[in-house]
């Protein structure tokens, strides 16, 4: 699911993994949600959908 909605673009971000459509990388969704936020703060805060939430945090379990 989350190669749907993870692109890595060396002209965006320095190349950092982000969710599609935005310039919001998975680390500051990653982070966010680290800290305490929930789905839908985060969802709010980046204005990003929560399946990119979900895409974010399963793009860091498929090594």
């Amino acid at each position: 699911m989350f190669e749907d909605r993870i692109i890595i673009d060396p002209e965006v971000r320095h190349g950092k993994p982000i969710i599609k459509g935005t310039r919001v990388p998975v680390d500051i969704i990653l982070g966010a949600l680290a800290s305490g936020m929930e789905l839908k703060e985060v969802a709010a805060e980046y204005e990003v959908k929560r399946e990119d939430i979900l895409a974010a945090v399963e793009s860091t379990q498929q090594k």
